[in-house]
C-alpha cells in the first residue's frame, strides 16, 4: 500500500519533465492498473518492486490522459486576434485595478459563425483611454455568476519563458484558462442574468461580497488586502512592497489560507461539536460523540477550504483531514504516514498539475519532515506540574520550528533561490498572532456583522507588520543564492534526512556538510575570453543579460507592468540570481522610455549596481538612485573597457544626440561586445536617423557576428546599409507576442534573411542565449532547449 500511494503521485508528476505528450495515454493507465492487479498476487518481494512500477505507470497515464483533455480544448491559430461574440458566465471572483477588470469566463455559446474558443477564458475589460473632450470613463463592473454576452479578441496561451521565473503558462494550464484576451466594443455588451446560481457561483459571491466588505470597512487601510487574504485566500490586492517583507521574513506561508489556519479551524469547529454533542443522549446512543465531532469538523474546514479559494496548502490539510475522518468512521485511522500518502494522491486526482505551485512542495515538504523529524522517538511521561508541561510545550514547538525552517532550506532556494535567515524569529511571533488572534477575528467579522472586529484584526495587523518591517529592514534578513544544480540538490536533501534523524543516529550532525554541494557549486560561467549574452523574454521590451568569466552586466531591464510590478523585479532578477549573480559590475540603461528602463528601480533595490551606464538626464530617478550605490557615467562614443579579456566598447549617442531636439530613440546607448575575435551589438531603439550617424563614425565597429535588432523590428530601423555593414549571422529580436505595434515588421524579418542572418525571436523563441568566443556563434532557445509539453508552439505567431 505504502509503495502505490507513493508511486502513484511520482507517475503523475514525472509528466510535467516530459518535452511532448506520449501518445495513447489510456493505454498507460490501463497497463498500470492491470498489471498492479496482477502483480498482487504474486510473491510479497516480487510484488512490493512491481506494483510500485505499475502504480508509477498508472499515474503517468493518468496524469498524461488529463494533460490531452485539457490541451485538446484550443484556440486554432487562425482565430487569435479576431473578434469573437460569446455568452458566458463569470467564473471567478473579479480582479478590479486602475485600468479595468480581470475575472475567468466560462463560454456558455458562441454566436460567431464557425468560431472555435475553449471553454474557460482569462479576460480583461479595461476601461478606454480619456480624451481632450472627455474624462476618463469608470472601470467596467462585473460581478461572479452573471451571465454577459461579449465580443472579445483571443490570443492562445503564451507566457515569458526564461531560465528561472514564473510560469505563466503552467498557471494557465492548471488553472484551465485555455486562451488570454480582453473585450471590445464594450458598448455592445450586455448582462443576461444577474445571477446564474450555480454552486460555484454561490461560492464566488460569497467571496465577492466578503471581500467588499472588508474594503468598505478599512478604506485606505495599508494592509486591507492582507486581511482580505487573510480571510478569503484573495492575494492579488496585496502590494509587490508587502510581498517583499513577507519574503525576507518567511512568513509568506501565513499571508495565503494555509493548512497551519485550516487545521487551527476544523480543530476548534471539531471541540466545539464535541461538547456539544456530549449533551444529546439520544444522539450519542447511535453515534460516538467523537465520529460525529470529526465528520462535522471535516465539512465545516471543506467549507472553509472553498471561502478561501481551494489553494494547494489548503485542499492538502483538507485532504489530510477528511482522510484521517474516514479513517476513524472506518475504525481504521491507519499511521500519520498513511494518511500523508493518501491526502497526496487525493490531490493529484484532483488536480494532476498542483505540482507547478511552489505552494504542493513547500506544504507537503513541511508536513514530512515533521513526520520524519517526529518518528523514531520515545514518548516522554507528560508531566504534571505547568512549568515542566510549559518547558515541553516550548521544547516541542522549538524542535518543530527548527525541523521545517533547515528541513525546508534546499527547497527554498531551489524554488525562489532566496531563503530568509529571520524567518525562525519572524516565525515565532508572527504564528501565534496570525493563527490564534486575527485569523480568527477576521473569520467572525464575517459571520457577525460588525465591522470593529476587521478594524480590530487590522490594528493587530499593522503591529505585526510593523516588527516584520524592521527585521526585513536588516541587511542579513535574506540570503540569496543560485538555483542549486539537481544533484547537489539530492545530496542536500539526504543531509536534511540526517539531521533530523533520532539523536542515536552516528554522525547525525555532519548532515550538514552535505548542504555545502548545494551552497557552493555555482552555475558554469564563461572562461575568460568568452561571453554569454542572454536576451531575455520580457514582452514588448528589452533586458539583456551579458556575463563574463567573474563580471556581469545588463542592458536594459523590460517595461512596467502597471502598479502591480514590472520586469525587472519579475523576470530579470530570477534569471540573475538563477545565474549565481548578487552584484552587478554595470548596469546600462540605454534610454528613458519604459520598455526598456521601467524595471531598473526594482532591480537595483535588489540587485546593486556598481556602475551606471545611461543617456538618462542627472535628475531622473534611476540615476539617482544608482548613484547611491555607486557610480554614474554617461553613454559617450568610444568609452571602452576590459573584462576577463572580453571587450566592451559605447559607440552611442555622440553628445550634439542629447539635444532636446532627438527623440529618445536616438539616444539609445549602443554597446558592442568583443570576445576571441566575435563581436555581439546591442542597440537599443536606435532609427535610421541615428543608424546612418553609426554607419559616418563607426563603419568598422560594426561588423557583428551577433545583433540584437534596432527598436524591436520595427520599419523605423535596421536599414539595409545599416544590416549591410552589421552582417550579422544571428540577429535577436526582442517582441511581445503578437503586440500591438506590429513587431517585428515582415519586410524587416525579409531583410534579414536575405543578409543570410538567422533569426531567433522572443516572443516566439523565448530567452535567446549566445556564447561569443572562439566557435561561430548559434542561438540557444528557451522554448526548444528546456522544452515542456504544455508551451505554446513557436510557429504560432505571424
Amino acid at each position: 500500500m505504502v509503495a502505490s500511494l507513493a508511486a502513484f503521485p511520482a507517475g503523475v508528476l514525472a509528466l510535467s519533465l516530459c518535452a511532448a505528450l506520449p501518445p495513447y495515454p489510456l493505454a498507460w493507465l490501463g497497463a498500470g492498473l492491470c498489471a498492479g492487479a496482477a502483480a498482487s498476487r504474486a510473491r510479497a518481494r516480487v510484488a512490493l518492486a512491481a506494483i510500485a512500477a505499475c502504480a508509477l505507470v498508472a499515474g503517468f497515464g493518468y496524469a498524461a490522459w488529463r494533460a490531452h483533455m485539457r490541451l485538446a480544448d484550443a484556440l486554432p491559430v487562425q482565430w487569435e486576434g479576431q473578434d469573437v461574440a460569446i455568452v458566458g458566465v463569470v467564473d471567478d471572483l473579479p480582479q478590479a485595478d486602475e485600468r479595468g477588470t480581470r475575472f475567468a469566463f466560462t463560454v456558455e455559446a458562441i454566436d460567431t459563425a464557425q468560431a472555435v474558443v475553449p471553454s474557460r477564458l482569462s479576460l480583461g475589460w479595461y476601461a478606454a483611454a480619456p480624451t481632450a473632450d472627455s474624462p476618463a470613463p469608470p472601470i467596467p463592473v462585473v460581478h461572479a455568476g452573471e451571465r454577459w454576452r461579449l465580443t472579445v479578441r483571443l490570443k492562445r496561451p503564451h507566457g515569458y519563458v526564461n531560465p528561472a521565473g514564473f510560469d505563466l503558462e503552467a498557471w494557465l494550464l492548471e488553472h484551465d484558462l485555455r486562451a488570454t484576451g480582453y473585450v471590445v466594443a464594450p458598448h455592445a455588451a450586455q448582462r443576461l442574468d444577474a445571477f446564474v446560481g450555480r454552486f460555484g457561483d454561490h461560492v464566488q459571491r460569497l467571496r465577492e461580497r466578503v471581500r467588499a466588505r472588508i474594503l468598505a470597512a478599512l478604506p485606505g487601510a495599508p494592509y486591507a488586502g492582507v486581511l482580505v487574504a487573510l480571510a478569503i485566500g484573495d492575494q492579488r490586492a496585496i502590494p509587490e512592497s508587502q510581498w517583499q517583507v513577507f519574503n525576507r521574513t518567511g512568513v509568506s506561508h501565513l499571508i495565503s489560507i494555509s493548512g497551519l489556519h485550516v487545521t487551527a479551524f476544523a480543530a476548534l469547529a471539531g471541540a466545539a461539536v464535541l461538547a456539544l454533542a456530549r449533551r444529546f443522549a439520544w444522539l450519542t446512543s447511535r453515534l460516538p460523540a467523537r465520529k460525529v465531532a470529526v465528520a462535522v469538523g471535516a465539512l465545516l474546514a471543506t467549507a472553509y477550504v472553498l471561502l478561501a479559494g481551494a489553494e494547494v496548502p489548503a485542499v492538502r490539510t483538507l485532504a489530510m483531514l477528511v482522510v484521517a475522518a474516514i479513517g476513524l468512521w472506518l475504525g481504521r485511522p491507519g499511521t500519520a504516514c498513511c494518511v500523508w500518502l493518501w491526502s497526496l494522491v487525493a490531490v493529484m486526482l484532483l488536480d494532476p498539475w498542483a505540482g507547478f505551485a511552489p505552494g504542493f512542495w513547500l506544504s507537503f515538504g513541511a508536513v514530512g519532515l515533521l513526520l520524519f523529524a517526529g518518528s523514531g522517538r520515545l514518548e516522554e511521561p507528560l508531566a504534571r506540574a505547568w512549568r515542566s508541561r510549559a518547558a515541553r510545550m516550548l521544547s516541542e514547538a522549538t524542535r518543530t520550528q527548527w525541523a521545517v525552517t533547515i528541513g525546508l532550506v534546499p527547497g527554498t532556494l531551489a524554488l525562489f533561490q532566496q531563503v530568509s535567515l529571520v524567518s525562525a524569529i519572524a516565525n515565532a511571533f508572527a504564528i501565534p498572532v496570525v493563527t490564534v488572534l486575527i485569523v480568527p477575528l477576521a473569520l467572525a467579522g464575517i459571520l457577525v456583522p460588525l465591522d470593529v472586529l476587521w478594524r480590530v484584526a487590522h490594528g493587530m495587523l499593522r503591529a505585526l507588520m510593523w516588527g516584520l518591517e524592521r527585521l526585513a529592514a536588516l541587511p542579513s534578513a535574506a540570503w540569496a543564492s543560485h538555483a542549486p544544480m539537481t544533484w547537489t540538490l539530492l545530496v542536500a536533501l539526504a543531509g536534511v534526512a540526517l539531521m533530523l534523524a533520532p539523536r542515536g543516529l552516528p554522525g547525525r550532525f555532519t548532515g550538514v556538510l552535505w548542504l555545502a554541494p548545494m551552497l557552493l557549486m555555482l552555475p558554469a560561467r564563461p572562461p575568460p575570453g568568452e561571453a554569454r549574452i542572454t536576451a531575455l523574454d520580457v514582452g514588448q521590451g528589452l533586458a539583456v543579460v551579458v556575463q563574463t568569466a567573474t563580471h556581469a552586466l545588463v542592458y536594459d531591464t523590460g517595461p512596467r507592468f502597471g502598479d502591480a510590478g514590472d520586469a525587472g523585479g519579475r523576470l530579470v532578477v530570477p534569471v540573475l540570481r538563477a545565474f549565481g549573480v548578487r552584484a552587478l559590475d554595470a548596469l546600462v540603461v540605454s534610454h528613458a522610455d519604459t520598455d526598456h528602463s521601467g524595471g531598473a528601480l526594482s532591480l537595483l533595490a535588489m540587485v546593486p549596481a556598481r556602475t551606471l551606464w545611461s543617456s538618462l538626464p542627472i535628475e531622473h530617478a534611476i540615476v539617482q538612485r544608482a548613484a547611491a550605490q555607486g557610480s554614474v557615467r554617461r553613454c559617450d562614443p568610444d568609452r571602452t573597457w576590459m573584462w576577463d579579456d572580453v571587450q566592451f566598447t559605447i559607440l552611442h549617442p555622440p553628445p550634439e544626440h542629447y539635444d532636446v531636439d532627438f527623440k529618445t530613440n536616438d539616444r539609445s546607448c549602443v554597446l558592442r561586445i568583443e570576445a576571441s575575435g566575435r563581436a555581439a551589438l546591442i542597440t537599443g531603439d536606435i532609427e535610421a536617423r541615428s543608424e546612418a550617424v553609426l554607419l559616418r563614425d563607426h563603419a568598422a565597429a560594426l561588423r557583428a557576428d551577433v545583433l540584437v535588432v534596432p527598436h524591436h523590428g520595427s520599419r523605423t530601423s535596421s536599414t539595409a546599409a545599416f544590416i549591410a555593414t552589421v552582417g550579422p549571422r544571428v540577429a535577436i529580436v526582442t517582441a511581445g507576442y503578437r503586440n500591438r505595434f506590429g513587431h517585428p515588421r515582415g519586410d524587416v524579418i525579409a531583410r534579414y534573411e536575405r543578409a543570410g542572418a538567422t533569426i531567433a525571436r522572443t516572443d516566439l523563441d523565448g530567452a535567446i542565449a549566445v556564447t561569443l568566443g572562439a566557435t561561430a556563434p548559434h542561438a540557444v532557445a528557451a522554448r526548444r532547449e528546456h522544452a515542456r509539453y504544455w508551451y505554446d508552439s513557436p510557429q504560432t505567431g505571424d
